[in-house]
């Protein structure tokens, strides 16, 4: 049996030992308002970097608070030479989102309680609580657990802590660039990701990327009485839904020429992993008032949302909207649209095709005009790796289900940041729930979700010790 080995149950004895401590500092950094997004808590956010520098400082790491031209980014780096293997860079984010409406609060926001359910289970309850001040505090106890049981940490780390995510990283990227060398390391971990369910950990795989614009349609110099102009002229709301029409097409695939090129089916080994989940796509639908599956026929749901590209219309304006009516024909139709991309579609291609799409739909009299949103690629991760197989085990030895390898339908930029600029591969491991309401009202995150996280984590880190 290896050192690592035996070292792994006094870490977890440790962590269960200290538990109720670590309950208390989580809710020491649960009370500060770290709202990022509104300037009048600028003193907040820097006061929260300074708390959690200090945790971190306090338990050996050589801690680092980088002013940038938003709020303070934190690196901390385990150089210890008895901490051998591979070099782990783990991130997070301590800024948390406003708490509007906050009639719609239980209780103060920034005042934490653990509350008992009916049947017994106990959830914390906080502004933060599971976005992302409970996840980090997961691994920072689990780093703590590990040292007070054995001295040092299973493998070298670094930690990066901002406090921007909420407000969309504006300093990162450029961060990320300036401090290439300190923050090399052979894997990323991100923690701030979901289980699939109460008893089954999951590992995300998957991201997928984004395209967006708004396009609008010009016709006439001026909105026009429908009464003088109708059926003579050029209505450009009639052209625009045309165009949204003809994006589909019966069966829910999507008509753009080259859409679909590079997108590849989804392995046998994952595919069965996904069908073995207890997922019901009439409990998914039903939640949201819904109940026949839209969407490419013959995809699953969880295809769907998390290995097919989407072209979806968020929103459409043309016209007289307010109350009553105003019997014109509209000068200019916009819509609002984004594709969910995968790996293998290239975001560049796909907007030089809609544009095309559109131009070439345009009849006399009308012209297009693009708004671009932003794109970028989707993300599949690497799962054969020997972190995500120790990363996988760690959790299946922990959890009472095996841990699954799951997808989102969303982003995490930070992942496409890791790889294009630090050349890295991320393990997503988070102990949030679906129902957690993060940027909600009675933000919560489960009491056995921070304590099993904390032993997760202590167990990935072991494991990811004898990978070396």
């Amino acid at each position: 049996m290896s050192t690592s080995s035996t070292s792994l149950a006094p870490a977890l004895n440790a962590a269960d030992a200290q538990f109720e401590q670590s309950l208390e500092r989580l809710f020491a950094l649960l009370r500060i308002p770290s709202i990022s997004t509104d300037p009048a808590y600028n003193g907040e956010v820097r006061k929260t970097a300074a708390h959690v520098h200090g945790e971190l400082e306090s338990l050996g790491f050589k801690v680092t608070t980088h002013t940038t031209p938003g709020h303070p980014i934190i690196v901390a780096k385990w150089d210890d030479a008895a901490s051998d293997g591979p070099r782990a860079l783990f991130y997070g984010h301590y800024d948390v989102q406003p708490v509007d409406p906050l009639e719609l609060w239980d209780r103060d926001p920034f005042d934490p309680i653990v509350e008992t359910r009916a049947d017994g289970s106990k959830k914390i309850v906080a502004r933060g609580a599971a976005d992302d001040k409970g996840q980090i505090m997961t691994f920072i106890e689990a780093c703590r657990a590990c040292i007070q049981a054995t001295g040092k940490l299973p493998i070298p780390i670094t930690i990066i802590f901002e406090g921007e995510e909420e407000s969309g990283s504006p300093s990162l990227p450029g961060f990320l660039d300036a401090h290439t060398d300190d923050l090399k390391a052979d894997v990323a971990l991100v923690c701030d990701t979901n289980m699939w369910d109460r008893d089954t950990p999951g590992i995300t795989t998957r991201l997928r990327g984004m395209y967006g614009v708004e396009v609008t349609i010009e016709a006439a110099d001026k909105d026009l009485h429908s009464g003088y102009f109708g059926g003579a002229a050029r209505n450009p709301a009639h052209v625009l839904a045309k165009i949204i029409a003809d994006l589909h097409d019966d069966d829910g695939a999507i008509t753009l020429p080259g859409f679909y090129d590079g997108v590849a089916e989804v392995p046998d080994d994952i595919m069965a992993m996904w069908q073995q989940l207890d997922f019901s796509p009439e409990a998914f639908l039903g939640d949201v008032g819904l109940s026949v599956p839209a969407g490419e026929k013959g995809r699953s749901v969880l295809e769907q949302i998390w290995s097919r590209p989407t072209l979806e219309v968020n929103g459409i304006t043309s016209g007289y909207t307010g109350e009553g009516f105003k019997t014109v024909l509209p000068a200019a139709a916009s819509a609002k649209i984004s594709c969910r991309l995968v790996k293998g579609q290239d975001p560049d291609a796909v907007r030089r095709s809609f544009e095309a799409f559109v131009t070439e739909r345009l009849p006399a009299d009308c012209k297009a005009v693009f708004k671009n949103k932003g794109a970028g690629p989707g993300i599949e991760l690497d799962t054969t790796g020997p972190a995500f197989v120790a990363a996988q085990q760690a959790l299946t030895d922990e959890w009472p289900k095996p841990a699954a390898f799951i997808g989102v339908g969303g982003s995490i930029p930070i992942v496409g940041d890791f790889q294009t600029r630090l050349g890295l591969e991320s393990v997503l491991v988070g102990f949030g729930l679906g129902d957690d309401q993060i940027h909600s009202p009675n933000e919560k995150y489960e009491l056995e979700s921070y304590r099993k996280g904390i032993r997760s984590w202590v167990r990935i880190l072991f494991a990811l010790g004898e990978t070396a």
